[in-house]
């Protein structure tokens, strides 16, 4: 197990190396911490705030939020008549606008490259961030002989790579799994996983996905008693311990709620198995936990 820290650590430091800088803002005597999208005569200044997408445009001193309430049903579309002010200047048009942020970098760079010969913006195809959670739980350990059917509590750490821009749907999670003996199935396992994550459901509060484990390193221990055939019978435990590595294809659902600066995490985890065989026992994986934007 000890063996599992170092890479956990090597993870926790790319992650502080790549962070996207940000910077404070103060818009209408409120500050924000913005994300620069497009930098130039025109700069576009987003963030997620409090669950909720944000965007806002830069020009000068002079920052204006983009926004799009609702009034009676119809949308009221503010953000085209303020890029229209700012862009008052040059011809570009807002019909097709849309508040998202690819459609905003378009018109933003579009905008730019008018006022200015020498603007150049290279698109960045992805915007890596990190999410770092704790959870704990319960199993039954279906991939492994448990005779009795046993639940054993578990716990753990996540580490989420996500993409915000062009893969917002997708995201790879270094997983790190403990679980402990009970009073019954003595077996215990340190586990690293890698998986990969589908949301199928994405929004800004809410995201449901499908999970699929494609790769663990397990290092398991169990204690095993038999009897030897003697006058009187003598009663063995016997310890044994191993690791293997192997790419189990499991799948497993969840779904992330946003509180705070995080999300309130819930999984079921390997419910079926493509590469890996079970005691025929029903699946019973479930964790909860909480993570957090580093």
């Amino acid at each position: 197990m000890k063996s599992l820290f170092p890479i956990l650590a090597l993870f926790l430091i790319l992650s502080v190396g790549t962070l996207q800088a940000q910077q404070q803002y103060t818009v209408d005597g409120q500050t924000y911490t913005l994300n620069t999208e497009v930098e130039g005569t025109l700069t576009l200044l987003w963030n997620t705030i409090d669950g909720e997408y944000r965007y806002f445009s830069k020009k000068g001193s002079d920052i204006e939020e983009l926004k799009n309430t609702k009034q009676n049903g119809d949308y009221q579309e503010e953000y085209k008549k303020v890029l229209e002010q700012q862009t008052s200047d040059a011809v570009v048009s807002t019909e097709k606008l849309n508040l998202t942020l690819p459609s905003l970098r378009s018109f933003f760079v579009e905008y730019n490259k008018l006022k200015d010969p020498n603007f150049s913006n290279v698109e960045e195809s992805i915007d890596l961030q990190f999410r770092l959670g704790a959870f704990v739980g319960i199993t039954n350990s279906v991939y492994t002989l448990n005779p009795t059917n046993e639940l054993q509590p578990i716990a753990g750490v996540d580490l989420e790579l996500i993409d915000n821009v062009k893969l917002r749907r997708h995201s790879i999670v270094f997983r790190f799994k403990q679980t402990f003996e009970s009073s019954k199935y003595k077996y215990s396992a340190s586990q690293l996983s890698l998986n990969y994550r589908f949301k199928f459901i994405k929004t800004p509060k809410f995201d449901a996905f499908i999970n699929c484990k494609f790769a663990s390193l397990t290092f398991s221990q169990r204690e095993i008693e038999y009897v030897i055939e003697s006058n009187p019978p003598v009663l063995v435990t016997d310890n044994k311990s191993g690791s293997d590595f192997n790419a189990p294809v499991t799948f497993g659902l969840g779904a992330d709620y946003k509180v705070g600066n995080g999300y309130i995490t819930f999984n079921y985890n390997d419910i079926v198995g493509l590469n890996v065989e079970s005691n025929d026992e029903f699946p019973v994986d479930f964790t909860l936990g909480y993570k957090f934007n580093l």
